[in-house]
């Protein structure tokens, strides 16, 4: 494919300019897609092709081919070596990988770097239990910018259950709150309702509670659906912009 790209290692800071000092504002996970918009000796400004994401990142760790048969499954997978031994390394949720081959319970992904057979699932496996992602993060660390174990914002939880499951969604909360729809029951919370604030998304895992990454907390976290509403008015104020439905 002409000008694609992906990412060979566990990930990467996206940044807004060409330079470490600059905000990170997402993260580039290990298998995932992109297209080179320019580039110098030190840095590539990439558009990310699953959310048309633009952002710059190191000009290395990146190939031009890659057939992804499988994805990550867990909150991070431990990568072992060509005996089987640990490593200090992880593979984050989602990452999308090639199997080169199987043995006992390991695959093998590049030339000596192995991860357990039960962290993966197939390519194509699709996550009905929206709750089952969510819950991979609680207590990861709030980090803005973050979509790993490492840490996470509030859009990027959200986010990861769609690219996990091979949809579309965008990155940033002021742009999922515009390609969500509007659920008009504003008052009556229930499983799967995205609850949007301007600069925060929370998910409700039941009528009553919800989760979220948030930062006063530095974590994410299941917090009480009213009380949440009433500190964020309180703390930042802010109401609530709009109500949706989760896999819509």
């Amino acid at each position: 494919m002409k000008n694609s790209y992906f990412y060979k290692k566990p990930y990467s800071n996206i940044y807004k300019s060409s330079s470490g000092a600059s905000e990170i504002t997402s993260q580039i996970l290990y298998g995932e897609k992109f297209k080179i918009l320019s580039k110098n000796t030190k840095w590539i400004k990439i558009k990310a092709s699953f959310d048309n994401y633009i952002g710059y990142i190191k000009n290395e760790n990146y190939k031009n081919s890659h057939k992804s048969t499988h994805k990550v499954f867990i909150l991070k997978a431990n990568i072992f070596n060509k005996s089987k031994n640990k490593t200090k390394y992880f593979l984050p949720f989602a990452s999308k990988i090639s199997i080169i081959q199987k043995n006992k319970g390991f695959v093998e992904f590049e030339k000596n770097k192995w991860i357990k057979k039960k962290d993966i699932k197939k390519i194509d496996h699709i996550e009905k239990d929206f709750l089952k992602v969510l819950k991979l993060f609680l207590k990861t660390k709030y980090v803005w910018g973050g979509k790993t174990y490492k840490g996470v914002d509030c859009s990027a939880i959200l986010q990861l259950l769609y690219y996990y499951n091979n949809k579309f969604y965008p990155r940033d909360t002021k742009d999922q709150l515009k390609y969500s729809k509007i659920n008009n029951k504003r008052n009556k919370f229930k499983k799967g309702n995205i609850i949007f604030w301007k600069g925060h998304v929370a998910v409700c895992i039941n009528s009553k509670k919800l989760i979220h990454a948030y930062g006063p907390e530095k974590k994410v976290l299941i917090m009480p659906i009213n009380y949440t509403i009433k500190r964020i008015k309180k703390t930042a104020n802010l109401t609530v912009k709009r109500l949706s439905n989760i896999l819509n």
